[in-house]
């Protein structure tokens, strides 16, 4: 198993961190590596989009020739996780901000974003989610947090507050509106790498 993690901006050292607990704690052999620069995600297995500034991570994984490496990856069924910034570049289509600044999308998932469904970073929380796949409440952490507003009758969603999905899977792809690296509760990430074969 070798699993790749953006290393472009964002909550990288945290994931990777993350990933190496919970492939120890699988008892599979694997490794993690950072993706800074094309050539190195066509030899992941599985890669994670973490959270940062959507913008600036669509624009650098243009610039450094990563973006289509990710879309060719998603089309060979390689799993994709992304959280937060990371869900917002996996979808289709976004509202309000994301078409008011541009914003460079992978298209991956049948999704429509809100970027900043949830506010601003002083509106950062923690709550429990009910999660479709999980037998126990989640705590999530949400720091400026986006979601999803429109989904196709492909994408599952595992978990929602109000009427905003937080976090959907599509077939090989998973998009989270929190940040699962930042908590010792491993159980999204072992759920993603369920999906590596």
């Amino acid at each position: 198993m070798r699993v790749g993690v953006v290393a472009l901006q964002g909550d990288v050292s945290e994931h990777v961190d993350a990933l190496k607990k919970a492939i120890s704690e699988r008892g599979e052999k694997g490794e993690v590596v950072t993706i800074k620069h094309s050539g190195i995600a066509p030899t992941c297995n599985a890669l994670v989009l973490p959270g940062g500034e959507s913008t600036t991570l669509g624009h650098l994984l243009v610039y450094e020739g990563i973006a289509d490496e990710i879309k060719k990856a998603a089309l060979d069924g390689v799993p994709i996780m992304g959280t937060c910034a990371g869900l917002i570049l996996m979808a289709k289509s976004g509202e309000g901000q994301v078409q008011k600044t541009r914003q460079y999308l992978l298209s991956l998932m049948d999704t429509t974003v809100n970027r900043n469904a949830f506010g601003r970073q002083r509106e950062s929380f923690e709550t429990k989610l009910d999660v479709s796949v999980f037998d126990s409440p989640y705590i999530a952490i949400f720091i400026r947090a986006p979601a999803i507003v429109k989904y196709g009758e492909d994408v599952k969603t595992l978990a929602k507050i109000d009427d905003y999905v937080v976090a959907a899977e599509q077939g090989n792809l998973m998009a989270l509106a929190f940040h699962p690296e930042l908590t010792d509760d491993l159980r999204f990430h072992h759920h993603f790498l369920d999906k590596v074969s």
